[in-house]
Parts: structure tokens; sequence; C-alpha cells
């Protein structure tokens, strides 16, 4: 008699809900990334920013996706300009200039693939 044991490895990833308001709401200072999930290879982070326009700039390998949670800002492309108000989302391709605009206190969820944010892209403010 042969018994033939077999071991499966099974693991989960603990399932949380996040309330986008209250997360953003907890960041104590302007441009303050602060990470609130993770899907497949992309990273979910929520900020505040104010008074701050970005330099123009790519993002070779990821579309990055902006979610108004409170507020409004614009984003700029070489050929248009978008307001984005609350409750909007747009996604920006890879490989599209563009630059936000943040004239007044806006809050948002950014979704881009992880490692695309890095100092030179976010006005030197991105720390992992």
């Amino acid at each position: 008699m042969v018994i033939v044991v077999v071991y499966i490895k099974w693991s989960y990833k603990m399932i949380k809900k996040v309330n986008l308001k209250e997360a953003v709401d907890s960041t104590v200072e302007l441009f303050q990334y602060l990470c609130v999930g993770n899907v497949n290879d992309h990273i979910l982070n929520v900020l505040k920013a104010e008074n701050r326009t970005l330099d123009f700039h790519i993002h070779e390998n990821s579309d990055e996706l902006f979610y108004v949670i409170e507020g409004e800002f614009k984003i700029e492309l070489d050929n248009d300009l978008i307001k984005m108000e609350k409750g909007d989302l747009i996604i920006i391709p890879k490989g599209i200039r563009h630059r936000p605009i943040c004239e007044s206190l806006v809050k948002c969820l950014l979704i881009e693939l992880d490692g695309t944010l890095n100092k030179e892209n976010t006005g030197g403010m991105y720390k992992k």
C-alpha cells in the first residue's frame, strides 16, 4: 500500500474595505502619497494637493488613472485642458505627455503600475 500525501499551498490576501475619503483625510501633509491598496502590479495612492502645477511628464510603461474624491483640478495635455471635478475619473494612456494643475485643494485617488511614481514626475514629493 502506497500513501501519497499532497500538500496544497493555499494563501489569501487580507480583504479590507477602504473608505477613500477617510483615507485621504487621514493624511497630514499636502502631497503625501498614501498607499491604500494594490491590484495585481498596480498601486493605489490617495493624496491631497493644492497650489501646485507639475512639469509635463510621460509615463512610458503605465497608464495612469486619476479619480477625484473631493475638489477639482485640471489635467493639461499637449492639445487639451481637461477640468476634473468630484466624482470624475480619467485614464491617461502610457506615452501621453501630461501634467496636473491643482489651483485649489483637491483630494484624489491615483492608480498606476507600481514603480511608475518617482521624485522626478511628482515634483520631488513621492516617497515609497
